[in-house]
């Protein structure tokens, strides 16, 4: 994928699952919500790996192990293995690895699925800043994790010791809504210390090589619902994405998204992996979609015709990002938003 500035969703006349021979796939918000798989998820992304698309996912929270996701997706009626499954426990893991000693001690604030991944590097996770840790390594714990395993983090740097994050997601969804995430646990701690992490997670470049190397894919599809994470992540690593509906991104966010988290392809649902993509074009002063034509007018954006919802949202951005370049859309979107439903 170019790194010019996108102004139009892209058009597909392949299924995207004969496409691109692998499908990078973000979980919460993607797969499933609050532990239940999301509606068609099972049945699209049995058809897509039936069809030879390989299935991997990929995943910021780096509280359950690798294997503990594999058997989550397996009992929501999607087999997988835990070599299909990346986090950013790994990757964050991997950049630690990369820096101190085979066998050197790491603080760990955070869960299992953390240290899994440091003795997966041959390094060995302690619990206390007293036991001598060359570096902090900071993952998603739960909503239980003790507030004084922050404390023991802020006193390891404060000696010098570099600290380390598997993502700074800012919040994460669950069954009763959206709560804390990593992020925001980062910046308990960055508050204690004036420190910086260095970070491993989605958007950034270290999980997306961890995620090649792992998977081994050579035309990756990166799927996900968050512009931040999953989109900026595809644009930051070159490769193209497949925007879902069924997360936390909703239409007006979608049209005032900067150029790093413009979607390549926007779809209601993982159904989207089993079909091809309807081109946008220019029609006048305006972009047509199906049977829509959606073009910047003063300070609005207005939606003529009638047809799929989607295809008014895919005309909505072509004529949003146009009129943005490489900057976000301000226009009002309200009118043309509720048109569609959305």
């Amino acid at each position: 994928m170019s790194q010019s500035v996108r102004t139009r969703p892209e058009g597909s006349g392949r299924v995207l699952s004969e496409a691109y021979d692998t499908a990078l796939l973000d979980l919460d918000g993607v797969v499933y919500a609050g532990g239940d798989a999301i509606a068609h998820a099972v049945d699209s992304l049995a058809a897509a790996k039936a069809g030879g698309m390989h299935l991997a996912y990929v995943t910021n929270n780096a509280l359950r192990t690798p294997d503990a996701v594999a058997a989550h997706l397996t009992e929501l009626g999607i087999p997988t293995a835990a070599d299909d499954v990346i986090n950013s426990a790994q990757a964050v893991a991997r950049l630690i690895s990369e820096q101190v000693p085979e066998g050197a001690r790491v603080l760990v604030i955070g869960g299992e699925g953390l240290r899994v991944a440091l003795r997966e590097r041959g390094l060995v996770p302690v619990d206390s800043a007293d036991d001598d840790p060359v570096a902090v390594a900071q993952g998603y714990g739960g909503p239980e994790l003790p507030w004084g395993r922050f404390a023991e983090a802020s006193y390891a740097i404060a000696r010098g010791v570099p600290w380390f994050a598997s993502n700074t997601d800012l919040t994460i969804p669950s069954a009763r809504g959206i709560a804390p995430g990593n992020g925001a646990a980062v910046e308990v701690v960055r508050i204690a210390t004036g420190a910086e992490p260095q970070v491993a997670g989605k958007p950034l470049p270290p999980m997306h090589r961890e995620t090649v190397l792992r998977t081994g894919a050579e035309r990756p599809l990166v799927v996900g619902d968050r512009l931040d994470t999953d989109i900026e992540g595809a644009f930051n690593g070159g490769v193209d994405s497949l925007l879902v509906l069924t997360g936390v991104t909703d239409g007006a966010q979608l049209l005032a998204a900067p150029p790093q988290h413009r979607p390549t392809y926007v779809d209601a649902d993982l159904r989207g992996l089993l079909t091809g993509q309807p081109e946008v074009t220019a029609e006048g002063d305006g972009f047509r979609c199906g049977g829509w034509t959606a073009s910047a007018r003063g300070e609005r954006l207005d939606l003529d015709g009638d047809g799929a919802a989607l295809d008014g949202l895919r005309a909505l951005c072509a004529a949003a990002w146009t009129w943005a370049g490489d900057g976000a859309c301000t226009l009002d979107a309200q009118k043309a938003l509720a048109r569609l439903g959305l």
